[in-house]
């Protein structure tokens, strides 16, 4: 589930082809790829609007036929993490595959909705599935790296939460809150808090995970 090796930042930076400092985003995007979606945001508190690409690889070997007769993209897309200085923009973080196709089969669910958000200075990739609920990992910029953590989840039926999820990755702990009114329609749930410890040896790095589809937080 993670990559055997990171690439280091200035050999990534000469691959894609890209300047290392620059005001145009474009710049950064690899060659078969396009820009799929951008969001801004303070990842490093320094008061400035820095940049989440999310791209799309263009393959058309990957462009199929879906169990409803319709052609669908499943190319997979990937995330690039921009800072922003008075000079302009440059990488912090890649990765080019790790997101699933937004045309993913869902079976009888639809697929999950993706998207960017930012607190505190943190990255949230996140997860949303309707009614069903939804899944969150917190990524942090240290040691020249964006690392996982956080994470959180909400099991829901409706506005009704059965369970909710939270792990800490820094203290190695995690919460689980289960509803036990069962006759609960949600805003009067009553909770069962269940915290316990976890054990990880080193956090795990954004440019490192393979697929957020197998990144199983249960393990944990």
């Amino acid at each position: 589930m993670r990559k055997k090796s990171n690439i280091l930042l200035l050999l990534c930076i000469t691959l894609i082809g890209c300047k290392a400092q620059t005001n145009e985003l474009h710049d950064f995007i690899p060659k078969g790829y396009i820009e799929f979606e951008k969001y801004f945001g303070d990842l490093n508190k320094d008061g400035q609007d820095d940049c989440v690409l999310i791209i799309k690889k263009i393959d058309e070997n990957n462009i199929v036929i879906n169990q409803y007769d319709e052609k669908v993209d499943r190319n997979r897309r990937g995330i690039i993490i921009l800072f922003k200085n008075e000079n302009g923009y440059q990488l912090a973080d890649r990765n080019y595959d790790c997101f699933s196709s937004e045309n993913e089969d869902g079976g009888v669910y639809m697929p999950p909705e993706l998207w960017i958000e930012f607190e505190k200075g943190n990255l949230r990739v996140h997860y949303g599935h309707g009614r069903y609920g939804f899944w969150r990992y917190t990524f942090r910029f240290q040691d020249s790296n964006f690392k996982l953590i956080g994470y959180d989840s909400s099991n829901n039926r409706g506005p009704l939460i059965e369970e909710e999820t939270s792990i800490n990755f820094l203290t190695k702990r995690k919460l689980v809150r289960k509803n036990t009114n069962q006759n609960a329609e949600g805003g009067d749930e009553i909770f069962k808090e269940t915290w316990s410890n976890i054990e990880i040896a080193n956090l795990i790095n954004l440019s490192e995970i393979e697929s957020f589809d197998e990144l199983l937080m249960y393990d944990y």
